[in-house]
């Protein structure tokens, strides 16, 4: 990777560029602001039950480029997610597969709640939790590059888990239904349904796929799908 042109780099890993781009930028726009201001900002961006009823949109996009907590980590645990599966997927195949393992992971993970809360199972007062952070979006990308990766994507990408398991515990709680982990769970069916059905249309279409070698003298650089 390397090898190739910066230009060509920027644009084949488009969206890992952007996404790592914007999660820095909002952590850094976050450190700015008081303690007061980052609260309300949390309140507003968070996809809890109240604000899936009343602005969905905002939070479900927001809320994924802002993370409560070890903020200084997810840079890294983004790139070593998202470059191997958008080699995989290209641009907006990578981008519909995180988009949807945000929206489903969130929609069915605070939908559980709103019953629960609904059926007096959880206190009123779960529907003003805080639920942000890029980790659904992140363990979509770590499904894609563990299926579909190169050698290296694929170590990366369970360095990465592996982290997110032990140190971030994203599945704890799975059996009393709690938000995150059910929220994780759910991301990674998602993207291992749909990113493989569009692995699968890749190699059946003959879309060229990009070899990560370098061309030779006077050619262009094989790119993948984007």
């Amino acid at each position: 990777m390397g090898r190739l042109p910066i230009r060509t780099l920027l644009a084949r890993y488009a969206v890992a560029w952007a996404y790592l781009a914007a999660v820095v930028g909002a952590e850094i726009g976050y450190a700015a602001l008081s303690r007061h201001d980052q609260s309300a900002l949390l309140q507003w961006a968070s996809t809890n039950v109240v604000n899936l009823r009343h602005d969905p949109v905002s939070s479900l996009v927001t809320s994924a480029f802002f993370a409560a907590a070890s903020t200084t980590a997810w840079p890294v645990l983004i790139a070593l997610a998202m470059f191997g599966a958008n080699r995989v997927l290209g641009n907006w195949r990578t981008a519909l597969v995180c988009a949807a393992g945000q929206v489903i992971g969130t929609l069915v993970s605070e939908g559980i709640v709103s019953y629960q809360v609904a059926h007096g199972l959880l206190p009123a007062a779960d529907r003003y939790i805080i639920d942000v952070g890029p980790s659904y979006v992140v363990v979509s990308a770590i499904t894609v590059a563990l299926l579909y990766g190169t050698w290296l994507a694929r170590a990366a990408a369970a360095a990465d888990l592996a982290i997110l398991v032990v140190v971030g515990h994203i599945f704890s709680g799975l059996s009393r239904l709690d938000v995150a982990a059910v929220g994780h769970v759910t991301a990674i069916a998602v993207a291992a349904v749909l990113g493989s059905f569009l692995a699968w249309r890749l190699r059946h279409t003959g879309t060229a796929r990009w070899t990560g070698r370098a061309p030779a003298d006077g050619q262009e650089p094989a790119l993948g799908p984007d």
